[in-house]
């Protein structure tokens, strides 16, 4: 068994349909309220113009980052940063296929900006004027714990605060029926090597494994996490809700997982 280490939650984000916001979510997690309606990811961290212009992948994952940094009450502007994603923008990548096959010459330059992996990190770190650090991490559908593991152990080796941020959304065209994407999530934390009072700890163990997942016989929960491999952060959410110790266990790569414990502070 390797080493654990052991990070403290400062600030949670999270957009899934019918909960947009990491409150929505623990409501529904709680069984205090139900899902509503689906709603247009609030990038609130982005001009009004780049609002506008910014892809979906890009509207989440600044969404879900935007909440987990106001909680934690940090500047975004010197808080290291990790964005992970399994597919990144599978709309545009269809789009720039397609459009490569029929008519190259009439390939959007915004849309091929758009494209690249490191998008959202960068809309991120121009809106909010970050210099420090900043990653972006893909694993296939082992991104978010891949993602997790980078932002602790950047955590723990700088001793500083870090943002990690994980989406993905629903596939389009020849490109989403291989990925099997069907809807849109993002999630974000905010980690922290040192406790200064936050609420939550985690010990995260990488050990060898290849774990899957198991339904949790909730079937919005269980929908939602079949639905997304960035959603494979949902029981770890869940039991962020709940805030009672609990042992998860989240893939990272092909034959490594993360042991999970969460444990309150008093």
């Amino acid at each position: 068994m390797s080493a654990a280490l052991t990070v403290w939650v400062k600030g949670i984000g999270l957009w899934a349909p019918g909960t947009p916001t990491w409150h929505a979510f623990r409501e529904v997690a709680t069984g205090d309220a139900t899902p509503g309606d689906a709603e247009r990811p609030v990038a609130d961290v982005l001009p009004a113009n780049e609002r506008r212009r910014a892809p979906e992948s890009v509207l989440l994952a600044t969404a879900a980052a935007g909440q987990a940094v106001a909680m934690s009450g940090h500047s975004a502007a010197t808080l290291p940063c990790v964005f992970a994603s399994a597919h990144g923008d599978q709309v545009i990548t269809d789009y720039m296929c397609a459009t490569l096959a029929t008519a190259p010459a009439e390939l959007s330059p915004t849309k091929f900006h758009n494209s690249v992996h490191n998008a959202p990190a960068g809309y991120w770190t121009i809106a909010t004027h970050c210099h420090a650090a900043s990653s972006a991490v893909s694993g296939g559908e082992e991104s978010f714990g891949a993602g997790l593991l980078e932002a602790a152990s950047q955590a723990v080796a700088d001793d500083r605060d870090v943002l990690l941020a994980c989406y993905d959304i629903a596939g389009t065209g020849p490109i989403g029926g291989m990925t099997s994407t069907t809807g849109p999530f993002a999630s974000a934390l905010v980690l922290s090597p040192r406790a200064d009072g936050a609420a939550i700890r985690l010990d995260i163990t990488p050990e060898p494994g290849n774990s899957g997942r198991e339904p949790s016989g909730d079937a919005w929960m269980d929908g939602v996490a079949a639905s997304n491999p960035s959603a494979v952060a949902v029981p770890l959410f869940r039991a962020l809700a709940a805030a009672h110790p609990a042992a998860l266990r989240v893939p990272a790569a092909r034959g490594l997982d993360l042991h999970i414990d969460l444990d309150t502070v008093p």
